[in-house]
């Protein structure tokens, strides 16, 4: 399969997820949409953005499309699996490393969820969190994310506390097999800033506080979870479906 047509298989399992998210914020609370600003600061890497931006959004359509998540597994399958995460999280390491390989073993690649991953860097604890959201998201413009992300996490006390993180981000590129000049030419820039900020805005909407948060919709309901093993999805998808009865 060329480039293109994994960039534009991409796409549609994004639209997917885009729908599950509609129904999502139709379930909460959701307040009018305006101007989203953060304080940006200042970046110390060159000309990479490394804290989010202003947004101008009209509506929750314009957020819920610009925010997209990255998916694995079918866009149709009738249960879909949200992380809100940060990848200088621990907890957020130790889901993607140690929880989340059962979780795909069982319900992602029997066909039963689809597993979406949207970024909540704690930008107030983790300074080269939004960074690294980025990094993965450039990794991700050539069919890489997934092996990107988890190198991120499996190296997060190299990078975590560094002053210049972009170095090793750079390395993690040429480990993964990417052409190192496209993505260190989307690293030093501000692409995808504003999908990691919009990211971050549909996470504050959905009540998100900490990471990881993961959610589960199915059934006609979504439901927050507290234990993020196989066995709890398991029981919390039986639960919303009557699965287990």
């Amino acid at each position: 399969m060329s480039r293109s047509e994994k960039r534009r298989e991409a796409r549609e399992a994004e639209s997917g997820s885009s729908n599950t998210l509609f129904y999502v914020l139709g379930a909460v609370a959701v307040i009018g949409i305006g101007v989203v600003a953060y304080n940006a600061g200042s970046s110390a890497f060159s000309s990479a953005v490394t804290a989010p931006i202003e947004l101008d959004l009209s509506s929750d359509e314009e957020l819920v499309t610009l925010a997209q998540g990255v998916s694995m597994g079918d866009p149709s399958a009738p249960v879909t699996i949200l992380e809100f995460g940060d990848y200088q999280c621990p907890g957020c390491a130790a889901f993607a490393l140690q929880a989340k390989p059962p979780i795909k073993q069982q319900f992602v690649d029997t066909g039963e969820a689809e597993f979406v991953f949207y970024d909540f860097p704690l930008i107030s604890i983790h300074p080269n969190a939004f960074l690294a959201a980025r990094a993965a998201r450039c990794a991700g413009d050539q069919d890489g994310f997934w092996e990107y992300h988890d190198l991120l996490f499996r190296n997060q006390v190299r990078w975590a506390t560094a002053n210049m993180p972009s170095s090793a981000f750079e390395d993690y590129a040429a480990q993964t097999g990417l052409d190192e000049g496209e993505f260190a030419s989307c690293l030093n820039s501000d692409r995808f800033a504003d999908v990691v900020t919009a990211n971050m805005e549909l996470g504050n909407r959905m009540s998100v506080g900490s990471t990881p948060t993961v959610l589960i919709n199915a059934g006609g309901q979504t439901r927050s979870l507290n234990s993020f093993d196989a066995q709890s999805i398991r029981d919390a998808i039986d639960d919303m479906t009557g699965g287990g009865s």
